[in-house]
Parts: structure tokens; sequence; C-alpha cells
């Protein structure tokens, strides 16, 4: 064991964990940090290429949407009224801008969310502090 433990390719966590920055960021497995822990845009791989971790038990749910909804739609509230206010633009500049910021956004804080939210259920039941 303490041989694959000064290997390049073992975690670098010594709990057997990837960072959790590295998995949210990146989208790894929260085991290894090697595998992709998402296939597309956010469906969960079912195990991880890397390490062969079985992810089919760990879902996010509607946490990641329900993010996406908050942080990116108080963001773009508050750029709406800024830039209504501040520049008076007509409606159409309103109704390209928008939609050209917020569905990115949307996409990217739903992937970092569900891989961050996969990764702390793994550790906490792996842990055998949860379900």
């Amino acid at each position: 064991m303490p041989a694959a433990a000064d290997s390049p390719a073992a975690p670098s966590d010594p709990g057997g964990a990837a960072p959790l920055s590295r998995v949210a960021l990146r989208g790894c497995c929260p085991r290894c940090g090697r595998g992709a822990l998402l296939r597309g845009l956010l469906e969960l791989r079912e195990r991880c290429e890397a390490c062969g971790l079985d992810l089919r038990a760990h879902d996010a749910g509607d946490g990641p949407a329900v993010g996406a909804i908050f942080l990116v739609g108080a963001a773009a509230m508050l750029g709406a009224f800024w830039v209504e206010f501040r520049f008076e633009p007509p409606l159409w500049v309103h109704a390209l801008l928008w939609p050209a910021l917020v569905l990115p956004a949307s996409v990217l804080v739903m992937r970092v969310a569900k891989a961050l939210l996969v990764a702390l259920q793994w550790r906490h039941r792996r842990l055998g502090h949860g379900v």
C-alpha cells in the first residue's frame, strides 16, 4: 500500500479522496481525481473510467438547478437593472444579451454544483455518516 501512495496516479488526499476544488471545478472522480464525473453537459457517468468507482447510487437531485436559479438568476436580474438604468438600451438588446449570458452561466453553475454535491455525498457515505 505505501508504494501506491507514492505513485503519481495516487489521489493527493491521504484519505483516498480527491480535493473538492478539483472535483467541482474540473468534474473529476471524487475518489481518484482522474476520471470524468460527467458525460456530456450534465449526465452523471455510471462508473469512473480511471478507478472504476460505481457512481450509480449518487445523485445530486435538484440541488444544482436550484443553485443555478438563485445564483445566476439574481446576477442576471441585477445586471439587467444596471444595464437598463445606466445605458437605457432598446428592448431588443436585453432580448439578445441576457439569454446569451444566462444559459451558459446556468450550465456552468449546474456542472460545478452537481460535481460538488456528488463528491460530498460520496465522501459522507464512504465515512459512514450518510444513508
